[in-house]
């Protein structure tokens, strides 16, 4: 037992339960000392990820204050703000909870390696996934590249029940000064869009819960068919949650293997894809160029299309094709979109307009609150065919027979897209509200005409695909 007190440094773990951080520091005996890092690699974030990673941070601090803790907010690169609440408090050393994308490994190693050199604990902890992404290996001691045998590798890991949330945090004796969360101003770049997706924001670990709750007792049950139905609500909407770790991996996992047995095919599916985010995140680490290059080598001569103005009508839901444009505008009125719409879109892009994936990917990590890093780019390099496990590239999406298929009576599209609907709801108006006013777009305008002939699209594309060197 010792009076100097332990930093815990918080990212993208913002829950109290299932967390292996928060329990081993508990279990130190020292006081601990929460701190937040507006640092460099974190104000780097798209517009709709920092914001929401802001108001995780707000909902978490409320949460800490019911254990005693109070969290300090600090602004500047991490390893400075470190030494220097060290230096104020008489803190040991910090711990955390690990990140995986490449910025934030490079940052993290430095910052242990700075730490550790002068003599202080520096300790990082799993917590954001179910296994390490190195924990998995095949046969011959190397990485999958392939989901299904990974899957069925994971299946029959035991995975760790989640610990209980701790009932006190112990208090430093000395409490150093914190920045005022507002004077961060987080919702800066969010313009007049964070007014229009903030009432579909679900904060915190027990809306998470809830969140969880809510799907297991009855839509799990349909969620095989019912998760390609974009306009019912048959997903587990845990995405943002668990990309600010507002709910841990194993409560889920745990919680979905409880009803294996009872649901059967749509627990099993609900888990394969619980499985599919574990496994972008082993590629990004073994792979991290998965993020930023073709995971292909040989598609880095396909004649991908730089930013275009293709790519911009794209960008504003105005293609022209109900189902994409939908889609980009639930984007913009909830701050998510569905996976249905999130394969559409990203097919349309890369394959009818050709254009790099990588356009549609940095789009994407600027509009949406479930932005995830390995996700991310795992989904685009999927859908352009360029990646592990992906779609092969002669499989494309046609938006009009998908919207038949998935959509056959109009819900999703008119509920999206005002000029399709004879008498348009607040969540399709909302679109107008939301988007920069600088886009000129207004209310009562008829639909677009289509941007690309699906046909011809899907021709242009093939005989791109023929042509490419190998």
């Amino acid at each position: 037992m010792t009076d100097a007190p332990l930093i815990l440094w918080f990212r993208r773990d913002f829950r109290l339960a299932d967390h292996p951080m928060l329990t081993a520091a508990v279990k130190t005996g020292r006081p601990l000392l929460p701190l937040v890092i507006l640092d460099p690699e974190t104000e780097g974030l798209g517009a709709a990820p920092l914001w929401r990673w802001g108001l995780a941070v707000e909902a978490f601090a409320a949460a800490l204050d019911g254990v005693g803790a109070r969290m300090v907010l600090r602004r500047g690169p991490a390893l400075e703000v470190l030494r220097a609440v060290m230096a104020e408090t008489g803190a040991v050393g910090a711990m955390w909870s690990r990140l995986y994308d490449p910025a934030s490994v490079a940052r993290d190693t430095a910052v242990k390696a700075a730490l550790r050199a002068e003599g202080r604990l520096a300790v990082s902890h799993p917590g954001h996934l179910l296994f390490e992404p190195w924990e998995v290996a095949t046969g011959e001691g190397g990485p999958y590249r392939v989901y299904s045998p990974f899957w069925r590798a994971v299946r029959g890991i035991l995975v760790a029940g989640p610990e209980p949330a701790p009932v006190r945090l112990a208090p430093p004796l000395v409490r150093p000064a914190s920045d005022r969360l507002a004077d961060w101003r987080l919702a800066a770049r969010m313009g007049r869009g964070a007014a229009v997706v903030r009432p579909h924001v679900r904060l915190g670990e027990a809306a998470a819960l809830a969140r969880l709750d809510a799907f297991l007792s009855g839509p799990v049950c349909d969620y095989s068919e019912a998760r390609n139905l974009p306009a019912v609500a048959g997903t587990s909407r845990l995405s943002e949650h668990l990309a600010l770790g507002e709910i841990g991996a194993r409560t889920v996992w745990h919680a979905g293997m409880h009803l294996l047995d009872q649901v059967g095919r749509g627990a099993e599916t609900f888990l394969k894809e619980v499985v599919w985010r574990e496994f972008s995140y082993h590629l990004m680490h073994h792979f991290p160029q998965i993020t930023t290059r073709n995971w292909k080598p040989e598609w880095d001569s396909f004649p991908w299309l730089e930013d275009n103005p293709g790519a911009e009508r794209w960008r504003r839901g105005m293609t022209g094709e109900p189902f994409v444009d939908a889609a980009m505008r639930e984007m913009y009125v909830t701050g998510t979109m569905h996976n249905r719409g999130r394969m559409i879109v990203a097919s349309y892009l890369t394959k009818h307009m050709m254009t790099d994936w990588r356009v549609g990917l940095a789009w994407f990590e600027d509009c949406l609150i479930d932005w995830d890093p390995a996700a991310n780019a795992m989904g685009w390099q999927w859908a352009a065919g360029s990646g592990p496990d992906a779609a092969p590239y002669f499989r494309i999406f046609n938006p009009a027979t998908q919207a038949e298929k998935f959509d056959p009576d109009r819900r999703y599209r008119e509920g999206f897209i005002a000029e399709l609907a004879r008498h348009p709801g607040a969540q399709a108006l909302s679109y107008f509200d939301a988007v920069p006013k600088s886009w000129c777009l207004s209310r009562g305008l008829p639909y677009i005409s289509p941007l690309v002939d699906l046909a011809e699209g899907r021709t242009r594309a093939l005989a791109a695909y023929s042509l490419r060197k190998t």
